[in-house]
């Protein structure tokens, strides 16, 4: 006995339990979760993939939140708000760096170099507390990759302006400044996976 459309009976239920498998869920339901977009196809599906993928393999699989969620949830200010005050705050510390630089070529200018270096690196610093909050960037600051470049960067601050405006000490107040520029670069790094190995190995070779 055969269907109208000539199939024997029981080979669509049949052919359904094959796609299904025995979990009674579609194939793809079964898929990892960053590999459910290549299943559906398209170029959305494979960017999500890879995405899924990079967050997977650098062990950051359980942030369900994307960056925009995660900025919103960190402040009750709104996402342009936030961007807005991050790119005044890393603009002028900039702006302060590079002035800073200029006055140190003046006569007495080491002193209005130290502020303004000062000034301007503390803004570049701030500005990221605008896009993940204050608090998430305190916790990341002194986390233990951070702690020692995070406390050296924190006291460089305070001594360079002590030795600037207190102590009339230029070079302290110079060398305070470089430590400065070598705590923050190191501290950037932290945020760029195996930068720093790569500096180590760069200064290790120079060296030998």
């Amino acid at each position: 006995m055969r269907t109208p459309l000539g199939r024997p009976p029981g080979a669509e239920p049949a052919r359904r339990k094959l796609e299904t498998g025995t979990s009674g869920q579609p194939e793809e339901s079964r898929l990892p979760g960053f590999l459910r977009g290549r299943e559906r196809g398209g170029p959305g599906g494979a960017a999500a993939a890879m995405e899924k993928l990079r967050r997977v393999l650098s062990g950051q699989d359980d942030e369900e939140q994307g960056l925009t969620a995660q900025v919103l949830d960190a402040s009750t200010l709104s996402f342009n708000t936030r961007l807005k005050w991050f790119a005044i705050c890393f603009v002028s510390g900039i702006f302060f760096s590079i002035l800073g630089t200029g006055l140190l070529w003046l006569p007495g200018g080491i002193k209005l170099f130290a502020v303004f270096y000062t000034f301007g690196n503390i803004a570049a610093l701030a500005s990221t507390c605008f896009l993940m909050g204050p608090v998430k960037q305190l916790k990341k600051m002194f986390e233990t990759t951070r702690l020692l470049a995070t406390v050296i960067m924190l006291l460089c601050f305070v001594l360079t302006l002590c030795a600037a405006l207190w102590w009339h000490k230029k070079g302290l107040a110079v060398l305070f400044c470089i430590l400065q520029f070598l705590s923050m670069t190191w501290y950037s790094l932290s945020y760029i996976p195996y930068a720093r190995d790569a500096v180590i190995k760069c200064c290790s070779s120079l060296l030998s």
